[in-house]
């Protein structure tokens, strides 16, 4: 009930909540004082006289004493449940529990028995804990639970989701600098540039010659007037050759690695609209030594000729 910055609210719940247990409760009784009707000879009626629907009755049949009494243990459960444990607005319960509490616990006892394996990791350069079969099988796992989402299982990433098994980095491909990352997370932005380089044919220029950076298709004319736009207004970031700026986070353009799209429409709609790609911290979440064999994991995916004992 954190959330509420009202204590009206935790009265209106408590309130609602406790109604529609006596609201049970008084309608079972009021139920259980119907009688039977008779008709004039004084035999049971086989209908209470309600018609639905021209011919649609209800039985004159009293409710079963055992199904009275079960709701009615229901409801006494459910009191003594409200009293013990928390569900009346702010009111904690006579045992104190708490959902956190019992998450905090697991995470105690996980810590127990795990913390001394990451601990030993966590002592041992990223690159020898990348070898060792019984931590990239940890790593995999954290991989898998919290990186698979966007990475993919396959960690060969989306669009707009980094490739971690080439060696295309955008911020550095060293196990620190990955540790790094994925501690702290990454945001990258690349600015509208429509209005810089000028008229929309201006865009479509510098979107061919960017793709000739690669060695892809394009137009050799709009080539020619796009570079000195490129030269202007995108050299600053990426550099005079394309091959981008680790420091900045600003992609190589002069491979055909895309991570939006390589088409000439999708290279335009990026110089028109720009990008801003996020990717959030995990070092609260997951700590040091848990994030120190997950970077280790993931330095592998691009490495995996240096981890195998039998590459020559």
């Amino acid at each position: 009930m954190a959330d509420f910055t009202n204590g009206f609210w935790d009265i209106y719940i408590a309130v609602l909540t406790l109604l529609g247990i006596v609201g049970c409760g008084l309608l079972l009784w009021s139920q259980s004082k119907v009688k039977i009707k008779v008709d004039a000879a004084g035999r049971a009626a086989e209908t209470t006289g309600h018609v639905w629907d021209e011919n649609l009755t209800e039985l004159n049949t009293p409710m079963p004493r055992w199904w009275m009494w079960l709701f009615y243990l229901t409801i006494i459960f459910g009191l003594a449940y409200l009293v013990l444990f928390p569900g009346l607005g702010s009111y904690a319960g006579k045992l104190g529990w708490k959902s956190t509490g019992a998450y905090e616990n697991e995470l105690k006892k996980a810590d127990a028995e795990y913390g001394p394996l990451f601990s030993k990791y966590q002592q041992q350069d990223l690159k020898a804990v990348a070898v060792d079969p019984q931590a990239q099988a940890i790593g995999e796992r954290l991989f898998l639970n919290y990186c698979a989402q966007c990475h993919g299982s396959d960690a060969r990433g989306n669009k707009g989701f980094p490739n971690l098994t080439d060696k295309d980095w955008l911020y550095g491909g060293d196990p620190e600098v990955i540790k790094t990352t994925i501690l702290h997370g990454r945001h990258g932005v690349m600015p509208p540039m429509a209005a810089a380089l000028g008229s929309d044919k201006d865009v479509e220029n510098v979107a061919h010659y960017v793709l000739s950076l690669s060695g892809s298709t394009a137009d050799p004319i709009k080539v020619v007037f796009g570079k000195p736009k490129f030269m202007a207004a995108c050299a600053a970031c990426h550099g005079a050759d394309g091959k981008g700026n680790q420091a900045l986070g600003a992609p190589n353009l002069s491979d055909k690695i895309w991570l939006h799209g390589g088409g000439v429409n999708t290279i335009m709609e990026t110089i028109r609209k720009g990008r801003d790609n996020s990717m959030p911290p995990f070092e609260e979440f997951l700590g040091d030594a848990k994030v120190h064999m997950l970077a280790a994991y993931v330095w592998s995916l691009s490495n995996a000729e240096k981890n195998d004992p039998n590459a020559k």
